[in-house]
C-alpha cells in the first residue's frame, strides 16, 4: 500500500489574514501592487472598477501565489528544482522565481496549451513536459509528476499559493473606500478563495462572485448540484479558466466562502476583451475578461462593482484576439 499523499493526509485550509499579510510583505520583490481604475463607460449598468492584474511581470495574478509558495520553500526543499502542473500562467509564475533564485524549473502542460504560453516558458528557461489533458489532469489531483522530485507547487490547491493571490484584497480595501461585489475569474477557485477569505474579514458582508464561461463551469455545476460533478467542456480561446470539475478539496471553501457562480457566454467576454482596449487601452485575455463581462450583465448586482482583470497572455497569433467583430 502506498503511503498517502500531503494533500490526502491535511484538510485544505483557506489562508488566514495574518498569513495572507505576511504573503504580502513575503512577495514584495517579485511581484506589483497594481493600479485599480474605474472601467471609462459611462452608461455602464453599474459603477465598475478594475484590478489590473494583467500589469504583473508575467501578465498574470499567478506571480502572486507562485512568490509566496517557492519564498516559503527552505534550501533544502529547493535543491532539485520547483515544478508545477499549469496550463501556461502558473508555469509563468514559478518560472519567474526559480529564474530569480536560480533553481532548475519544469512545467507538466496539457498537450493543447497556447503556443504564446509555451513560448514564455521557454524565454523562462522551463523543461517543457507536454501530456495529454488526462495525464495532466491527474498530476493535479495527486500533487506530483512520476520522475520529478523538486519543489511541487500545485497552482490551486495550496494554502500558501491563494495566501499570494489573497494579498489582491489588501489593496482593494486600501484603495477604495465603499464597495459592494467582487467579481473575480474561476479556473480552479485559488484567486477567488484567496481573495474571499481576506474579504470575509476586511469587507465581511460584500460578497465575492466567480466568474465563469458556459463553456466550462464547472462551479456553476458544483453549487446546482451541490458537489462537484463533472460538466460539459468546450475549448475555446477563454483558456484560462474553466475545467470539467470543480477540485474536491476546493468544493468547500467554495462553497462556504464564493456568493455564487456568475456565467458569461464565449461572445460576451469577447465584447468584454474589446471593451477593456477601447475605453481604458487594456489588454487582457479571455479570462482576464471574464469579470467584466459578468458585471457588465448586471448579474454581479448594482453599485460600485470590482472586477479582477486577472492576466493579459491571449494569443494574438493565433486568430483568436478578438477586437474585430465577427
Amino acid at each position: 500500500m502506498t503511503s498517502p499523499t500531503r494533500h490526502e493526509r491535511e484538510p485544505l485550509r483557506a489562508p488566514t489574514l495574518d498569513a495572507i499579510r505576511a504573503a504580502a510583505v513575503r512577495i514584495r520583490p517579485h511581484a506589483l501592487r497594481t493600479p485599480l481604475l474605474r472601467l471609462n463607460v459611462d452608461d455602464a449598468p453599474v459603477e465598475i472598477w478594475l484590478k489590473l492584474e494583467n500589469l504583473q511581470p508575467i501578465a498574470s495574478f499567478k506571480i502572486r501565489g507562485a512568490a509566496n509558495a517557492i519564498a516559503r520553500a527552505t534550501p533544502e526543499q529547493l535543491e532539485r528544482g520547483v515544478y508545477t502542473a499549469s496550463a501556461g500562467n502558473m508555469a509563468q509564475g514559478v518560472g519567474w522565481m526559480a529564474k530569480a533564485l536560480g533553481v532548475p524549473w519544469s512545467v507538466v502542460i496539457p498537450d493543447h496549451a497556447p503556443a504564446n504560453k509555451r513560448d514564455a516558458i521557454e524565454r523562462l528557461g522551463g523543461n517543457i513536459i507536454a501530456v495529454s489533458f488526462d495525464d495532466w489532469w491527474r498530476v493535479i489531483i495527486e500533487h506530483e509528476y512520476p520522475g520529478l522530485d523538486g519543489f511541487f507547487v500545485h497552482p490551486v490547491c495550496d494554502t500558501a499559493v491563494m495566501a499570494g493571490n489573497g494579498t489582491i484584497a489588501l489593496e482593494l480595501d486600501e484603495d477604495l473606500r465603499d464597495f459592494d461585489a467582487v467579481v473575480v475569474p474561476f479556473g480552479g477557485g485559488g484567486l477567488s478563495i484567496g481573495i474571499a477569505a481576506a474579504l470575509r474579514t476586511l469587507r465581511p458582508g460584500v460578497p465575492v462572485y466567480a466568474a465563469e464561461v458556459e463553456t466550462a463551469a464547472p462551479l456553476s455545476g458544483a453549487f446546482a448540484a451541490d458537489g462537484p460533478v463533472d460538466v460539459p467542456y468546450t475549448k475555446s480561446f477563454i483558456d484560462g479558466i474553466g475545467s470539467r470539475r470543480v477540485l474536491d478539496p476546493i468544493w468547500p471553501l467554495a462553497k462556504e466562502l464564493l456568493a455564487g457562480a456568475l456565467v458569461s457566454s464565449v461572445n460576451e467576454i469577447a465584447d468584454a476583451v474589446r471593451l477593456l482596449a477601447a475605453r481604458n487601452r487594456v489588454i487582457a485575455e479571455g479570462a482576464g475578461a471574464a469579470a467584466l463581462a459578468a458585471a457588465m450583465s448586471g448579474k454581479a448586482g448594482n453599485g460600485r462593482v470590482l472586477c479582477i482583470v486577472s492576466g493579459g497572455n491571449i494569443d494574438m497569433q493565433a486568430g483568436e484576439w478578438p477586437l474585430a467583430e465577427g
